[in-house]
């Protein structure tokens, strides 16, 4: 069997990072987790905590809806910081956010771990009717899914 040396080698343990975790980074490590089974420990994080973390709410009840859409179930998902991590020893960190790819740096520093950056629109900050904003949520989930499969080839 020969190696695709263009390929990259996939990680051990792949961390998806956002501002709140509570839409990118939570469908990322969702989207991830459905490829690759267990092949690959996946986890994800914010910078800090939303006022909506506080009311237990979890994630975004739009990423809820359009992550239900393809037979993955967020209801459970509890949003968590870098510093909620349990552990901290990625193989690679992917940074979805110009702010969480500042704390990707800080993390890793001194560490053996790559850090990509996949700049991500913040579907939040869509406007108009419920089906609109669905579909902005649907957007970054195709466009996460789409990465993934790039990055991450079965």
């Amino acid at each position: 069997m020969s190696v695709d040396a263009s390929r990259p080698r996939l990680p051990g343990a792949v961390l998806f990072a956002c501002n709140f975790n509570r839409v990118r980074s939570p469908m990322a490590e969702a989207l991830l987790k459905r490829a690759m089974g267990d092949r690959i420990y996946v986890d994800s994080c914010g910078l800090r905590r939303a006022a909506e973390d506080e009311a237990g709410e979890g994630a975004d009840p739009f990423v809820q809806a359009v992550m239900a859409e393809i037979s993955v179930d967020l209801a459970r998902h509890e949003p968590k910081t870098f510093e909620d991590l349990t552990d901290s020893s990625f193989d690679l960190v992917i940074s979805l956010t110009p702010q969480a790819q500042h704390r990707a740096v800080e993390m890793t520093r001194g560490r053996a771990a790559e850090i990509e950056y996949w700049p991500t629109f913040d579907p939040t900050l869509a406007e108009g009717s419920r089906e609109a904003r669905l579909a902005a949520y649907r957007d970054v989930r195709d466009m996460l899914a789409r990465k993934i499969a790039e990055r991450f080839p079965r």
